[in-house]
């Protein structure tokens, strides 16, 4: 249904003598105005959450979102007694009502679920609700189903009406839009700071951490370390097996540094081969402790080239820490590096501290 025939089928309806149809519709502009206006996903979620409850006020409802990879319903927002116990709970694709609206990208009213064979009544049995009447909803922009809204229970436990579904409908229009362009924005911000090729952060994102890292270490009188990391002979994989390998090379190894730093750490791709990582609050011993394990899981890891030789991906490493080697942002990196360098000019394969 489009926004508009929807709003004109709200407007014409008759209005009782507390004039509640015109306040519907005043509240979906409200809702249509906020929405569009809004970039930033919690701040739609909030709006939808306010809004909902305000208008419709059902016994529970929920906002369910797919999961892209594997088509699964996870709970974003639940206002249920149960909200706690329904925010561990992902529903398999097709399952349920909720399941079978995103599934089919159509909005459904069940006045009784214990008449339709769609209910899945697992969801009550593991919360302890009672589920008797539902209105579900698709989310939906750009011809995919993002996710759904589903309402549970009446007003005062009565079944939901046919009018109630149109408005829901709207909401749900609104609220898809608004979650679509704050994906996008998301994504685009995303791409503005991170590494195209290793999805770690590039270098001019890396630097402004570092600027803010080392002020709030300067505050707080606390330690953060800074790890150099060059690898050894990666020229050699490029000229044997083709820049094709390297690149993969790289990505795989960007993924093991991931994988293997806490995630308060800030990993980035400096240039080329190398790499840098940030570490907040951890001082010489701890950055030591991390660079010599992050050193083993590179040399155990099972690296190949397209033709599936074997890699052996080994890496220099140096270490700075603030503020025992250095107070400034430059002079922490210009140590680093050195201390990188010291160890590529001589045995590679190691860890030096500056």
């Amino acid at each position: 249904m489009e926004l508009t025939d929807t709003m004109t089928l709200i407007g014409s309806k008759e209005t009782n003598s507390d004039g509640r149809s015109q306040q519907e519709l005043e509240t979906l502009m409200e809702i249509g105005k906020a929405l569009t206006s809004l970039l930033d996903i919690e701040e739609v979620y909030q709006v939808v959450m306010d809004k909902i409850s305000r208008l419709l006020r059902p016994d529970s409802w929920s906002l369910l979102m797919v999961d892209e990879t594997t088509e699964e319903l996870s709970f974003v927002i639940a206002v249920s007694p149960a909200a706690a116990e329904l925010k561990k709970v992902r529903l398999a694709p097709g399952e349920g009502i909720a399941g079978w609206v995103a599934r089919h990208g159509e909005p459904l009213l069940v006045p009784d679920v214990s008449r339709d064979d769609r209910f899945s009544a697992h969801v009550d049995r593991r919360s302890g609700f009672t589920t008797r009447s539902i209105i579900c909803v698709p989310l939906k922009a750009r011809e995919r189903t993002l996710g759904v809204i589903q309402l549970i229970n009446g007003m005062d436990q009565g079944e939901f009406a046919r009018t109630d579904l149109n408005i829901l409908s709207t909401i749900a229009d609104f609220a898809a839009i608004a979650i679509d362009n704050a994906r996008l924005i998301e994504k685009i911000n995303q791409l503005t700071i991170t590494d195209e090729l290793t999805g770690l952060y590039n270098d001019r994102h890396f630097h402004a951490l570092l600027e803010y890292e080392i002020e709030r270490a300067r505050r707080a009188a606390t330690a953060l370390s800074l790890v150099f990391i060059d690898l050894d002979h990666f020229k050699q994989v490029n000229d044997t097996f083709g820049h094709l390998t390297g690149s993969r090379l790289l990505k795989e190894v960007g993924q093991v540094i991931r994988e293997k730093t806490r995630r308060i750490n800030h990993a980035a791709r400096y240039g080329g081969d190398e790499f840098v990582i940030l570490l907040p609050g951890t001082d010489q011993e701890g950055a030591l402790g991390m660079t010599n394990n992050l050193r083993k899981n590179l040399q155990n890891e099972d690296f190949r080239a397209d033709d599936g030789t074997p890699l052996k991906v080994t890496a220099s490493f140096g270490i700075a820490t603030y503020p025992v080697h250095a107070s400034t942002k430059e002079e922490l990196l210009r140590l680093a590096d050195e201390a990188m360098y010291d160890v590529k000019k001589s045995t590679r394969d190691g860890v030096k501290v500056a």
